[in-house]
């Protein structure tokens, strides 16, 4: 199977827009058009998304900016915001180093102490899950344009779960879901979001 097609090369920092808005063209086509997640469709709906495009060029620097995520969105209404995305184009490109920041990344969250109260979710241009190759059309579910943390609110995640069959059927109906689509429907809801963020 041929591997899953990865975005165009990052642009440069004074593109921070049209990375954001590419962003928005793949949760509104493929994670809320394809129904990926569930409860994604209404914070969208309500413009309750923080979109963040990190300047960071290194993990110090992310690091930082996580930090300040993380307390803004403990801190504020859900009403305005009710969950984070954390874009961040020029650190981690490699999905193995993104990997291993997972772990830092949950440091920081308990260091503020905000573990139980926020949790962090990770997308990649390349993620893959472990077990499966490259090009298993599975990894698509947590394929973002670029690297990027999703910072959640552990009570919203748990109010939607009640009302699903659990984490175990969305997984199950967003793997019947993209076999479905096959890699070249993938690929073309890809070519469609860079379109709607680049023109081309």
């Amino acid at each position: 199977m041929p591997a899953l097609p990865s975005p165009l090369p990052a642009p440069s920092i004074g593109d921070a827009p049209a990375i954001e808005a590419h962003t928005r063209a793949w949760v509104e086509r493929a994670v809320v058009g394809l129904n990926l997640c569930p409860f994604a469709k209404a914070p969208m709906v309500k413009g309750q998304i923080r979109y963040v495009v990190s300047p960071a060029s290194d993990v110090d620097a992310l690091c930082v900016q996580l930090s300040a995520e993380l307390l803004a969105l403990a801190q504020c209404d859900p009403l305005r915001t009710e969950t984070t995305l954390l874009i961040h184009p020029w650190v981690l490109e490699a999905f193995d180093e993104f990997n291993d920041f997972l772990d830092v990344a949950d440091a920081c969250l308990e260091s503020l102490e905000l573990d139980g109260v926020l949790q962090i979710a990770s997308f990649h241009p390349d993620y893959r899950f472990a077990g499966t190759s490259a090009g298993d059309i599975t990894n698509a579910t947590n394929r973002s344009p670029y690297p990027t943390l999703h910072l959640l609110r552990e009570d919203s995640i748990e109010r939607a779960v009640a009302v699903l069959d659990g984490p175990q059927a969305v997984f199950e109906a967003n793997i019947a879901t993209l076999e479905r689509l096959g890699t070249p429907g993938w690929a073309e809801i890809a070519r469609q979001c860079r379109r709607d963020a680049f023109g081309s």
